[in-house]
């Protein structure tokens, strides 16, 4: 991830006098040409981008002899991997300059052959039955006749022909393809944050120079982390921070209307996994970014890349100021053909938004007349709709549109019997898609990407990190409310919460808390959890003291007490742990009211203390007068019943918590991808290393321990507690992973019959089938969900609550959770 510099002295020949003059630059690393100071043009060779043009004409008054700077990076377009596009970075790789040049451009032979690329297009695309196949070779091949290579004279004829037939123009009934030019760069994937600084600079400021030789020319930039079409404003601000030259041109671009800014989020994060109110903060940031920097909020939530959406999201949109949804992911479904490229999408609350898949499910097109042909050809929506989305530029990695994917489609603009393309805006197509929604069909609940399942499990520490963090936020933001409202002195902490918000979203982009990264990312993320945490627990300590001021003051002849905060919207009475007069954890249990506090001098006695006996077979039961336990040798549960129901909720023969090894082998995305094919391979984890024991042998609470061996190395520890008064049973689990291509669960086979599992979701829940009698049905074999899944039948239910995980699924009667 270094880069080096090489300074570039140039001295262009006066004979060179009114010619088209480039500097060629050809390495395997992606490299941006500086002059003046400031950055002028990104080189990529992965991404068509070789050359920088110093002059169109040149003039007797414009500088024969310049310098350029050349910073050039040690990796590529898709990282620094070696043998594949996912191969985790290289250290041993190199980087080599291939060429270094400078050059006449010959601007008629260029267009000439685009011409000729379109014609041959049209020849071998359109079919034998269409006449203007025939109609296009026949004029290439009067081109080949009319040129000769060594006489220039003869080009403009050639040009001629190619013209006469791409100025025949269509009927008014011929399908519209919107173009707007993209440039999808990944906040951190195959490299670092600080990597997509440089990426958006130079991708960025590429699509600046072609709006300077191409008016017509639009950029929806989705990420506002540097210079991309599409913006997010992460990118923008990053761009903002370290290239303020470039960041001023955008702006100037912006005011124009060729630079759009879309998308309404901080980061393009993850559809699945941040909260509820992590959502809301990804737009609230964005949309305040934007209404700062450019005037305008965002219309069109535009999220291209993540692996599957949320439920919840119409509702979010549309109370974020946006009616207009536009993404592709789907078109990666494994399984099911998604039916629809426009249609309403319809949210948990009823809440609707005009949604659009570009219909050539990319949203990195080149230009090609084969794209556009499969844009009107696959449109699921012919006969509703007229007009669809074209998304065209190098992306993943930037790069963005090039001079010649311009080219190709302003020949295509309006043939007869091609489509008809216009450099449109994603304001004009979603403009004219409402126009033309009276026919749309309507498509209820999530929209489920069948694919990328795994990314639900995989690095479990920034899964873990995320759920905490958002909650350590959100217990800030309560106690500094509170404090404030009661203490005039205290100051609302709004910058450093506003900074520890933007390292969660940040954190949440939809390669970094799916764990689809490598590893310099992980270990970036974790270091920013770590600060939320540090910064956090200041924060709260600082609220805490304003708000509990006189509490916290001994009083002479006061009897010992313990300060115990709910933030919480509920009351809640439960088993604590707090230090006792020598210093040692005692426990003690408390009622604490919703959103407040309890001073805890004598704590309640249970009217049920915890029982736990150890059996002659070494099973082990427990009791609270709520639940009745019992676990045998192996922390299997046997028996979990609700006392008062006098119901048994695991079947006769079964266990449950149940670890369970798979084998994950995946197709090809190793980090995504979990495969149904796994289910296969399930071994139940049978190898115990330390019986089950009894560590805690009642009164408030009751607890037992024991160890496993998973697989061929790693070592499982559980606690199992049962609180005084819980009705729940709580399992501690660490374990020391060392396995590869493995995937750990546990298992919960439970006595309820229900054709729905409920999962609870952003601000709400989802119910998906329990059993697999569609394709669609069994195509979610593993599924997500946050803080809870439930099975229930109409008045007896279980549920599985964790609090860092989200891979999960319920099949038939078994609740499992992926670890």
């Amino acid at each position: 991830w270094e880069t080096c510099w090489f300074k570039v002295e140039l001295n262009i020949p006066p004979t060179w006098a009114g010619r088209e003059v480039h500097f060629i630059w050809e390495s395997d690393g992606e490299g941006i040409v500086w002059r003046d100071a400031q950055p002028v043009q990104g080189l990529t060779k992965e991404g068509e981008k070789t050359s920088y043009i110093l002059t169109s004409s040149l003039k007797e008054s414009e500088p024969h002899s310049l310098t350029l700077y050349v910073e050039l990076a040690c990796n590529g377009l898709f990282g620094a991997g070696k043998g594949s596009m996912i191969a985790p970075p290289d250290p041993d790789r190199r980087v080599t300059l291939n060429k270094a040049e400078l050059v006449i451009f010959n601007r008629d032979v260029y267009e000439l052959l685009v011409d000729l690329e379109i014609l041959l297009d049209m020849a071998q695309l359109l079919g034998e039955e269409n006449q203007r196949s025939f109609q296009a070779l026949y004029t290439a091949n009067q081109m080949v006749n009319v040129c000769d290579v060594t006489d220039p004279s003869t080009f403009p004829a050639a040009r001629d022909l190619a013209a006469a037939i791409f100025n025949q123009r269509n009927g008014e009934s011929q399908h519209t393809i919107h173009a707007v030019g993209h440039c999808h760069i990944d906040s951190a994937w195959l490299w670092p944050y600080e990597e997509t600084i440089r990426k958006c600079a130079r991708s960025w400021v590429t699509v600046v120079r072609l709006m300077e030789r191409n008016p017509e020319f639009t950029f929806a930039c989705s990420q506002l982390r540097l210079i991309s079409v599409l913006w997010q404003a992460q990118q923008f601000e990053w761009v903002r921070s370290w290239y303020p030259g470039l960041y001023a041109q955008i702006q100037e671009f912006v005011a124009k209307g060729q630079f759009i800014p879309v998308g309404g989020t901080w980061v393009e994060m993850d559809g699945n996994l941040p909260s509820g109110e992590s959502m809301v903060r990804q737009f609230l940031q964005g949309q305040r970014f934007f209404q700062e920097q450019f005037g305008r909020i965002c219309s069109e939530f535009w999220l291209p890349d993540t692996f599957g959406y949320s439920a919840q999201l119409p509702q979010l949109m549309c109370g974020c100021g946006i009616q207009r949804f536009l993404t592709q992911k789907l078109s990666w479904n494994l399984v099911n053909v998604f039916p629809h490229h426009t249609f309403f999408w319809e949210g948990i609350d009823g809440s609707q938004v005009l949604t659009h898949f570009p219909p050539g499910d990319s949203y990195g097109m080149h230009g090609r007349l084969e794209e556009m042909l499969k844009t009107v050809k696959n449109n699921k929506d012919k006969g509703r709709v007229n007009h669809s989305a074209f998304l065209f530029g190098f992306g993943d990695g930037g790069g963005g549109p090039t001079q010649k994917m311009l080219d190709r489609m302003k020949r295509m603009s309006d043939t007869d019997g091609l489509p008809r393309v216009k450099i449109s805006t994603p304001d004009q197509l979603f403009s004219v898609l409402e126009k033309e929604s009276s026919q749309l069909c309507t498509w209820v609940g999530e929209l489920f990407l069948e694919l990328h399942n795994g990314t639900y499990t995989t690095q479990a520490q920034i899964k873990k990190g995320n759920r905490e963090c958002e909650r350590i936020l959100h217990d800030v933001e309560v106690l500094s409310t509170l404090a404030v409202a009661q203490d005039s002195v205290f100051q609302y902490p709004a910058s450093q919460l506003q900074r520890l918000w933007r390292l969660l979203l940040l954190n949440q982009f939809h390669d970094v808390l799916p764990g689809s990264c490598i590893q310099l990312v992980v270990e970036d993320a974790l270091q920013y959890y770590t600060e939320i945490r540090r910064t956090g627990a200041r924060l709260q300590e600082e609220a805490v003291q304003s708000l509990c001021r006189d509490l916290l003051q001994p009083k002479a002849g006061s009897t010992e007490s313990t300060l115990v905060l709910n933030t919480l919207p509920w009351e809640r009475t439960e088993v604590i742990s707090r230090p006792g007069p020598d210093g040692a954890e005692t426990l003690a249990l408390v009622t604490v009211p919703s959103m407040g506090y309890a001073l805890v001098r004598e704590p309640l006695l249970t009217p049920q203390p915890v029982s736990v006996r150890k059996q002659e077979d070494g099973s082990i039961t427990m009791e609270n007068g709520v639940l009745a336990v019992c676990l045998d040798r192996m922390g299997h549960l046997t028996s979990l019943q609700l006392l008062d129901s006098k119901r048994s909720s695991v079947p006769d023969g079964c266990y449950a918590n149940q670890f369970a090894l798979f084998d994950d082998v995946p197709l090809y995305w190793d980090a995504w991808d979990v495969m149904d094919y796994h289910l296969e391979t399930r071994k139940p984890v049978t190898t115990l290393l330390k019986p089950l024991e009894i560590t805690l042998a009642g009164g408030l609470q009751g607890s037992v321990r024991f160890s496993l061996q998973v697989g061929k190395s790693s070592i499982l520890t559980q606690e199992i507690i049962l609180d005084a008064m819980c009705p729940y049973l709580r399992f501690l689990t660490q374990v020391e992973w060392k396995e590869a291509h493995k995937f750990l669960k546990v298992e919960f086979p439970v006595q309820v019959r229900s054709m729905n599992a409920t999962y609870e979701i952003q601000f709400g829940h989802l119910q998906r089938p329990t059993h697999w009698n569609t394709s669609w049905d069994w195509a979610r074999f593993e599924v997500w969900a946050h803080k809870w899944l439930d099975l229930s039948e109409h008045n007896f239910g279980i549920a599985l609550l964790n609090n860092c995980k989200y891979g999960a699924s319920a099949h038939r009667n078994v609740l499992s959770l992926s670890l």
